[in-house]
């Protein structure tokens, strides 16, 4: 039997929810049936928790990276000094700067500001180029008119696409089987690439399952 999704359960978890992302949710049903999302209440819990938390409870659209030289030095401490070879000075309030120098010559970040372009966007914060790229990939497999996530970034957050992107990349990742699971790490690594935010993700997902059960 599909699990419903609605407007009032997304608003009763996410208050401050970013109008792109209502918009998606509003017309949203469509797709989790599509990825077999909604086929049970344990797969809708564990989705919505995760990007929940990566979207800081679908208020964040963009990566901030508006950070004080203190944090700098705590969040990457291998490039700011006193650690690092870099003056956290110089990279403080700066997104711009600061998403060029930490991201720019890897995950496929090539261009001079890559770094920038493709830091991390939408429910499940795609970062780098490359994720763009395997993005769109994907996206079309599914959808042959799905646009170039790569030419155009900013469709990763727009009502039109922002849940069928988070969708699709679930399902690429194989997470409806490990929420079949109840395996919140394994999801965690599948979606994250480690454990990060773990606890807080255990604690959305308390959340979600008290919705949709």
């Amino acid at each position: 039997m599909t699990t419903k999704v609605t407007l009032d359960q997304v608003l009763h978890l996410a208050p401050n929810i970013r109008s792109s992302y209502r918009e998606a949710f509003q017309n949203g049903q469509a797709v989790l049936d599509q990825h077999h999302i909604s086929d049970s209440p344990l797969r809708v819990a564990h989705f919505m928790a995760q990007i929940l938390h990566e979207s800081g409870g679908l208020s964040i659209q963009y990566e901030s990276l508006n950070y004080s030289a203190e944090r700098l030095a705590k969040v990457w401490p291998s490039r700011f000094k006193p650690k690092g070879p870099l003056n956290p000075a110089d990279y403080a309030h700066n997104p711009q700067k600061l998403a060029n120098e930490v991201y720019g010559k890897r995950m496929g970040n090539t261009g001079a500001n890559d770094g920038y372009t493709y830091r991390g966007r939408g429910l499940m914060q795609l970062t780098g180029k490359d994720s763009y790229k395997e993005a769109t990939n994907i996206l079309r497999k599914e959808t042959p008119t799905a646009p170039d996530l790569v030419a155009a970034p900013d469709e990763v957050i727009g009502g039109n696409w922002c849940l069928a992107i988070a969708a699709a990349e679930w399902v690429s990742k194989g997470c409806n089987a490990l929420a079949d699971q109840d395996d919140i790490r394994k999801i965690t690594r599948a979606i994250n690439g480690g454990l990060i935010g773990l606890t807080e993700r255990m604690e959305w997902a308390k959340r979600t399952k008290a919705v949709w059960h």
